[in-house]
C-alpha cells in the first residue's frame, strides 16, 4: 500500500515574530511611501477625502466581484448593500458637489481575487482633476513613481527579475500599436464600422498561435491576447503608458476624436498593471446604457448582476469635465521594495 505523502507545513501567520521581523522593513517603507504621496498631493492643492465603504452598488464592471451584505434599519427593514470595489462613484459625486481636485487612499474589496498581485482587501489610491485633460494624469503617474522610489530608498522598481527606472520618461504606446507590435494582430480590423467582429478577431488570434474557445467573445479574446502576448513587454526598463483603449473596454471613459477609441490608459511597470485612468464620461444617458451592457454581460457569464447607483447617474448631469485614475497602492509598494507577493506589504493580510 502506497504511503500518503506528508502534507506541506502550514505557513506561519503574519503575527509570528520572525515572519513580522522579515516583513517589517517593507511595511515601514510602505508608511514612508504613503506619507510621501500625501505630501505630493497636498503640495498640488488636492483635498484628501474619505468616502463610504458601504455602497448601494459596488461598481458595474463585468468581471469584478463584490462582497454583499445587508443593512437592517432600526425598524427591522433590511436592504442589500455592498463593500465597494472602488470609490469611483462616490468621488464623482463630490466632483458634482463642487470639489475640483480630490484624492483618496481607499480600502476596497474584490471577491474571487487571490494571488501574488491580488488580495481580497487592498488599498486603491484614486485621484481626480476637474477641468483638466487626462494627459495630466500621465504626468502624475511619472512623478509618483519617482516619489515612491525615493521614499523607499531605491533607484529601480523591480518585480520577478524585471526592472524599471522610476525617473525615466514613460513610454507611450497605443493599444492598437501594442497588438500589432507584440501579437501581430491588426486590432482595428476586428472593429469594422466600429463594432466588434468576434469571428475576425478569433481568426487573427489563432493565426498568432493563441488558443481561443468556441464560445469566446470579442472581449474574452482581447483579454487573452493582452495577458499572453503583450503585458510581459510593458514597463520594462521604464514605465509604459498603454493608451487609447477601445470604447468597448472603457465603460466609464469619454470617447476620443476617433470614436472607436476612448481617452483611457493603463500604467504598466515591470509587466505589472499599476493604474487605470481616463477622461470621465459625463453623459448620464450614455453611462446608463454602458453600465446596463456591462451587467447584461456579467449575468450571461456569471449568472449575477449588481444594481445601478441611480444617485451616481443623477450626479453625472452636474459633474464637470474631469479626469480620474485608480492606482494599486500595494502593487506600487511591491515594485518599490522588490516584494514578491502582495501579502508581504500588507500590515494585516488575510490568512
Amino acid at each position: 500500500m502506497a504511503e500518503t505523502p506528508p502534507k506541506a507545513p502550514a505557513a506561519s501567520p503574519f503575527w509570528d515574530a520572525q515572519v513580522h521581523a522579515d516583513r517589517r522593513p517593507l511595511l515601514l517603507a510602505r508608511n514612508r511611501i504613503v506619507a510621501a504621496l500625501r505630501g505630493y498631493f497636498a503640495a498640488r492643492d488636492f483635498v484628501e477625502v474619505d468616502t463610504g465603504t458601504l455602497q448601494v452598488s459596488p461598481g458595474n464592471e463585468t468581471h469584478l466581484h463584490a462582497f454583499a451584505t445587508a443593512l437592517t434599519e432600526p425598524e427591522g427593514v433590511a436592504r442589500s448593500l455592498y463593500l465597494r470595489t472602488s470609490p469611483e462613484f462616490a468621488c464623482k459625486k463630490l466632483l458634482a458637489a463642487g470639489e475640483r481636485r480630490i484624492v483618496e487612499f481607499a480600502k476596497v474589496f474584490r471577491n474571487r481575487e487571490r494571488g501574488a498581485l491580488h488580495h481580497p482587501e487592498f488599498t486603491m489610491l484614486e485621484w481626480y482633476r476637474a477641468g483638466e485633460p487626462y494627459e495630466t494624469l500621465m504626468n502624475d503617474c511619472a512623478a509618483i513613481l519617482a516619489v515612491a522610489a525615493e521614499a523607499a530608498g531605491t533607484k529601480l522598481l523591480a518585480f520577478r527579475g524585471r526592472t524599471a527606472d522610476p525617473h525615466a520618461t514613460c513610454e507611450r504606446l497605443t493599444v492598437a500599436d501594442a497588438f500589432t507590435l507584440f501579437a501581430g494582430i491588426d486590432l482595428v480590423a476586428t472593429l469594422p464600422g466600429g463594432e466588434p467582429d468576434t469571428r475576425a478577431f478569433a481568426e487573427a488570434a489563432r493565426s498568432a498561435g493563441i488558443r481561443i474557445g468556441d464560445d469566446d467573445r470579442w472581449g474574452d479574446i482581447f483579454s487573452r491576447v493582452l495577458v499572453e502576448r503583450i503585458e510581459a513587454h510593458l514597463g520594462i526598463g521604464r514605465a509604459t503608458i498603454l493608451d487609447r483603449y477601445l470604447v468597448h473596454q472603457a465603460a466609464l471613459a469619454r470617447p476620443a476624436e476617433d470614436r472607436r477609441v476612448a481617452e483611457r490608459f493603463e500604467l504598466y511597470v515591470c509587466g505589472v498593471e499599476l493604474a487605470n485612468g481616463f477622461a470621465e464620461l459625463t453623459d448620464p444617458v450614455e453611462q446608463r446604457r454602458r453600465l446596463e451592457v456591462e451587467m447584461a454581460e456579467k449575468e450571461r457569464i456569471y449568472g449575477e448582476r449588481y444594481p445601478l447607483d441611480e444617485d451616481f447617474l443623477a450626479a453625472l448631469a452636474a459633474m464637470p469635465q474631469a479626469c480620474g485614475i485608480a492606482l494599486g497602492l500595494d502593487r506600487l509598494v511591491m515594485l518599490a521594495t522588490g516584494a514578491a507577493r502582495i501579502n508581504q506589504v500588507l500590515w494585516n493580510p488575510l490568512g
